[in-house]
């Protein structure tokens, strides 16, 4: 029989069973919020978060992370690496050709495929109706080129009438109506097949008329050359006529002619304040070609003509920011590059400091001077980079990408 009372044995041991059990499940609560102080316990609300912009996102919502794209390659580098190399170099050279009719042109187009030619002389015959042939044998567009500054040097007075002389041309026009004369004479070029013109001078120039540049330079005043060389420009480009300024770094104030021999330029800090002036704030000019003179210049080419100078180049690149391709005097009818190095040697050297264009006037030799660059990429004398970025230059140029 049990005994029911209050204070019995069976009572008091049910009584310490119950306070264990009591005990047992606070300690459980506690251990729970001390593991989890957000766990649900009974007889309390349970808190649900609000969802919000900085708790990361569980994975089945993480966005995934894509790879950036690749940039896009550049056109002209891509079609300059698709060409072989000796049709990649030959784009690189501009050459001479009889400017009597078409039979020269087309045998050094058709040949080598060349990227530019260059007529030079009085004759007229391949002016007047021979380029069409001309063009369409190249499979690369052509440039066609002429050198008609005005005054002493133009190509095609006998068929469009003549131009003033730069100097001329300041004394008499505004800079408008020099536009104007440009533009009207780019018209006449660019309908005869022409595409090029080796014009205008930014020479800053001082000295009498038949000197070496004297007459060629609008100005000896940096700002008044700067003014009409940038009107010239403009009407070359209105016709479709790509401009060439000429002859960095500056041979307007030279000591001697380099179609005889060597010259020398003040030394540079002294062209900073004039015929390097011009060539500031390059893109006013818009898409052009500068072409380097064969100047020495004391204080930056060492004793070298700019031409075959890389710090001629390294200076036009880097200070005047210039990014279009850079042209070469003649090569193989001036003195002052003649008298040091055959002329295979001196495209060579002049690519390899930093030209994109080499010409040479007296045409011919262009298998030779090509066996010559091909060797020199295969022995490291000329760096295929070098190539590639001359090639890209000139195809960008002539739209040809």
């Amino acid at each position: 029989m049990r005994d029911e009372r209050p204070n019995g044995r069976c009572g008091g041991r049910n009584a310490r069973t119950r306070v264990l059990l009591v005990f047992t499940a606070v300690g459980a609560v506690l251990a729970a919020l001390l593991h989890d102080p957000g766990a649900p316990v009974a007889g309390r609300p349970v808190a649900v978060p609000a969802p919000s912009a900085a708790s990361p996102a569980s994975s089945s919502e993480r966005p995934t992370r894509t790879a950036e794209p690749a940039p896009a390659p550049d056109p002209c580098a891509v079609r300059a690496a698709a060409l072989p190399l000796r049709a990649r170099l030959a784009q690189l050279l501009m050459v001479g050709v009889d400017p009597r009719g078409t039979a020269d042109a087309l045998r050094v187009v058709q040949a080598e495929q060349v990227g530019g030619i260059f007529i030079g002389g009085e004759d007229t015959g391949l002016l007047t109706g021979g380029l069409a042939a001309v063009r369409a044998a190249a499979a690369v567009p052509l440039v066609v080129a002429v050198d008609d500054e005005g005054g002493r040097v133009q190509r095609v007075e006998a068929l469009d009438g003549p131009l003033p002389s730069a100097r001329r041309m300041a004394a008499d026009m505004s800079p408008e109506q020099v536009r104007a004369v440009a533009r009207d004479r780019a018209l006449a070029l660019r309908g005869r097949g022409v595409s090029m013109d080796l014009a205008p001078v930014v020479d800053t120039s001082g000295q009498p008329d038949r000197t070496v540049i004297g007459d060629r330079s609008f100005s000896p005043d940096p700002a008044v050359t700067a003014a009409y060389a940038q009107a010239f420009a403009q009407g070359l480009h209105e016709a479709g006529v790509t401009p060439v300024l000429k002859h960095f770094p500056g041979h307007g104030n030279t000591n001697g002619d380099s179609h005889r021999g060597a010259v020398t330029s003040p030394p540079l800090e002294a062209l900073r304040r004039t015929d390097l002036v011009p060539y500031h704030d390059i893109g006013r000019y818009g898409r052009v070609v500068v072409m380097l003179g064969h100047i020495d210049v004391p204080g930056l080419t060492g004793g070298r003509p700019a031409t075959l100078s890389a710090e001629a180049y390294a200076l036009l690149r880097g200070e005047f920011g210039f990014t279009g391709p850079a042209m070469t005097d003649d090569l193989g009818a001036m003195r002052a590059v003649t008298d040091l190095v055959d002329l295979p040697e001196a495209v060579r050297q002049a690519l390899a400091a930093g030209a994109d264009i080499a010409l040479w006037s007296s045409g011919g030799r262009t298998g030779e001077v090509l066996d010559h660059l091909e060797a020199s990429v295969a022995s490291g004398a000329l760096p295929l980079a070098r190539v590639d970025e001359a090639a890209r230059r000139v195809l960008g140029a002539k739209d040809a990408c």
